[in-house]
């Protein structure tokens, strides 16, 4: 068994100051399996959503229709409404799974709140993905409500909004990794707080505004934001006959991505549970 910090309290008694570690949990029983752990730490995370976040969706949702509704007084149609459309949907995945994510992660940590997880005999994987399925799955209504009214507002075809069915997962799993590696690495919740919003501003500036028209160094950027992909997959879905082997090929890019910025994140949450 590892050691645990203490401190001298008046009187001669000692105290324990530091984090449970791993091995004491380890010692008092087995861990739980991953699946039965992701599932009951998701339902957890799913509920707490509903009752505090409520708002907050309403508030990505408004926020992307309103982009919506100004870039239709600079875009006519084509693929540059394409890009708005699918832009604006995504951001409703970007402003929950990662600006919410880090917050909540931040201010968790700070908190001392990962304690209570450190305890747990769940895996820190179930931690993490858990809470990151709970959060990209509290954007489906959102960008569900802004790609229709979108495609309406723009005149696109709703023919194919089925392929949202991937791209809120696969977005969600990459932005929610993100967010909550900054939350847990920040070294304070105000700075995990930053770092969501300028993650989300860049999913703003550089997946709404249509690339053609971004200098090169800016379509370097935006290569770089795992978001972009799952505009782009969900762009060329609007045309008349859509190439499905790029699309595919965005889908596949989310999921590396998400793979590895959860697996990030995992690593993020044991090094901030073990202090």
């Amino acid at each position: 068994m590892s050691v645990v910090p203490a401190e001298v309290l008046p009187g001669g008694a000692r105290a324990v100051t530091g984090t449970v570690r791993a091995t004491v949990t380890a010692e008092l029983g087995p861990r739980a399996r991953l699946w039965p752990s992701l599932v009951a730490v998701y339902r957890a995370q799913l509920s707490r959503a509903r009752v505090a976040r409520i708002p907050l969706l309403f508030v990505a949702t408004f926020q992307s229709v309103g982009i919506l509704i100004m870039m239709r007084g600079v875009v006519d149609g084509g693929s540059e409404a394409e890009s708005v459309v699918a832009g604006s949907a995504v951001l409703v995945v970007a402003f929950v799974a990662l600006n919410l994510l880090a917050q909540y992660f931040g201010q968790l940590r700070a908190s001392g709140g990962l304690d209570h997880y450190a305890t747990l005999p769940v895996p820190p994987a179930a931690v993490v993905l858990g809470a990151a399925g709970a959060y990209a799955s509290f954007t489906v209504p959102g960008t569900l409500v802004t790609a229709v009214f979108g495609c309406v507002l723009f005149g696109l075809p709703l023919t194919h909004l089925w392929v949202l069915a991937a791209v809120i997962p696969l977005a969600g799993a990459a932005l929610s990794g993100l967010g909550a590696a900054f939350g847990l690495l920040a070294p304070r919740p105000e700075l995990a707080t930053v770092l969501g919003q300028l993650g989300m501003s860049a999913a703003l500036l550089l997946g709404v505004l249509p690339p053609d028209r971004m200098p090169e160094a800016v379509r370097f950027a935006r290569d770089l934001l795992p978001s972009t992909y799952g505009v782009e997959a969900f762009a060329r879905t609007f045309g008349a006959d859509p190439d499905w082997a790029l699309v595919l090929g965005d889908l596949a890019v989310c999921a590396g991505v998400g793979v590895v910025s959860l697996a990030v994140a995992t690593w993020a949450y044991r090094r901030a549970a073990v202090r």
